[in-house]
Order: structure tokens, then C-alpha cells, then sequence
């Protein structure tokens, strides 16, 4: 009889259900093509250029940018998904650290490629978050980001699938709240506080939404593994769609 599993983020054991892990999974292949084509359209050559991925968990995108040409840190406020992120390191020379996104401690001007993950959808003080980023940043760098939006919908999946509904929670209680889950419009103000110019919104969502409730469901129940999880889900870029849950940005420091 198959065990159900419990939640614990930032955790590998075999019994554990780590639902930033699952998201990092499921969003990387999508996070990916969405960096070359944000790289393309601001002529951002990855070779050569530094990245930075805030809230980089076990490093998954991190090492992605690496292997797509840039020199990668990776920046996480938990120790444990640090300490992870090392032991899945396969040589391609991240630099990992421990930090939160809201004092990162790191050089002024110092990136041409801030990715923010799975931070603003959490954080209680996005403008510091923001600021943080656009200080790091080179001027004409780029900040790309994913979050969550806040709809009916997305507080039906986020507060209610992912960390209520016993079925399908994949989050502790209290990770997502829907004050901390923004709209669109409200980050392009946060970006433009921070000295970013919001240059785009795309919406993105699975390609059919009962794969999700699948996947998560069968993830709960321990019958599917994470490993599962990314072909189910199938997420997929809908540039020109209402986001009705999540979407990604990016915009680009301002020089001061």
C-alpha cells in the first residue's frame, strides 16, 4: 500500500512532498523559453554576461542559465534548498549562497540578468525585493520574473488545491496569501518604483487544466513521482491570454 506522503519543503527524503520543487520542475522547461526569448528581444548575449537567480531553491534554473552561457549565482533564503542545490551542482560552476532577495549582500551593478522565482508571490515587501534586484542590475539590464496573480481562480488553486484541499496540497498552510498574490498592473507600478521599466506581461498555464489537478493529486497520493510531474503538467506560454493564475515579466533598469 503506497504511503501518503507529507509536505516539507526544501526537502529531499523519499516520504516528503517538496511543492517548490514540484513548481521548479514543472515551470523550468517554460521559464527557459521564456529567458531566450526576453535574451532575444533585448540582444542579451548569454555568453560572457551575468545572471542571477533570486529565490533559486535547489538551483534547477540556475544551472539551466548556466548551461544556456552565463555565469550563474544563486541566491536562496533557505539553508537546507542551499545545501541541496550544492549536491545537484554538476560542475557547471553556479555559485550558490544563502541569502534573502530583500538584502542580497551582493555588488551594485554587479548583473545584466536578474530572474526572480518563486519570491514575489510570498514576500511581504515586494518594493524591497524589487529594489534589491534593480540594484544589482547594470543599467539596460534585464529583470525577469514569475508570480501569481490574484483572481478567483488563482485563489482557488493556490490557497485552496495547493495548501488546503487534502487531495491535492502540495504547500504548507500560509505559504500563498491573496494579499501577497499581485496583479499585474500593481508589480508594473512596483517595477517602475524600483528604476525598472516593465517592458511585457505573458500569461502561461498548463495546456489542459485536469492534468494539473492530476498531477497533483497523484503527487499527494505518492503514486506519481516529481520526475512525473513536468511531461503531465505540460505547461505552455500564452503571450497574448488573460492570466487568470500565474505570468511572467520582465523589465529593464533604468539608468539613474
Amino acid at each position: 500500500m503506497t504511503s501518503t506522503p507529507h509536505i516539507a519543503l526544501d526537502s529531499a527524503g523519499p516520504a516528503s512532498v517538496d511543492g517548490r520543487h514540484i513548481r521548479a520542475l514543472t515551470f523550468q522547461s517554460l521559464r527557459m523559453e521564456y529567458l531566450r526569448r526576453t535574451c532575444g528581444e533585448l540582444s542579451l548575449v548569454a555568453a560572457g554576461s551575468r545572471a542571477l537567480v533570486v529565490g533559486s531553491g535547489r538551483g534547477l534554473l540556475a544551472r539551466g542559465l548556466a548551461q544556456f552561457g552565463f555565469e550563474v549565482v544563486a541566491a536562496d533564503p533557505s539553508p537546507a534548498a542551499t545545501a541541496l542545490a550544492l549536491d545537484a551542482d554538476d560542475g557547471l560552476d553556479v555559485t550558490y549562497l544563502t541569502a534573502p532577495a530583500e538584502e542580497l549582500a551582493l555588488p551594485d551593478r554587479s548583473f545584466d540578468l536578474v530572474y526572480c522565482a518563486d519570491t514575489l508571490e510570498i514576500t511581504e515587501r515586494p518594493d524591497a525585493v524589487l529594489s534589491e534586484a534593480a540594484r544589482v542590475l547594470r543599467p539596460g539590464g534585464a529583470f525577469v520574473y514569475d508570480t501569481v496573480n490574484r483572481t478567483l481562480v488563482s485563489r482557488l488553486i493556490y490557497l485552496g488545491a495547493f495548501q488546503a484541499f487534502p487531495g491535492t496540497r502540495i504547500m504548507p498552510r500560509g505559504r500563498y496569501a491573496a494579499q501577497r498574490m499581485r496583479r499585474p498592473a500593481e508589480l508594473a507600478e512596483a517595477l517602475g518604483r524600483a528604476g525598472l521599466s516593465a517592458r511585457d506581461v505573458s500569461a502561461f498555464k498548463p495546456r489542459d487544466a485536469r492534468s494539473l489537478v492530476r498531477a497533483t493529486h497523484g503527487r499527494r497520493r505518492g503514486t506519481l513521482t516529481d520526475a512525473q510531474l513536468p511531461e503531465l503538467v505540460d505547461m505552455v506560454l500564452d503571450p497574448e491570454g488573460n492570466p487568470l493564475v500565474t505570468y511572467l515579466g520582465y523589465g529593464v533598469r533604468r539608468a539613474r
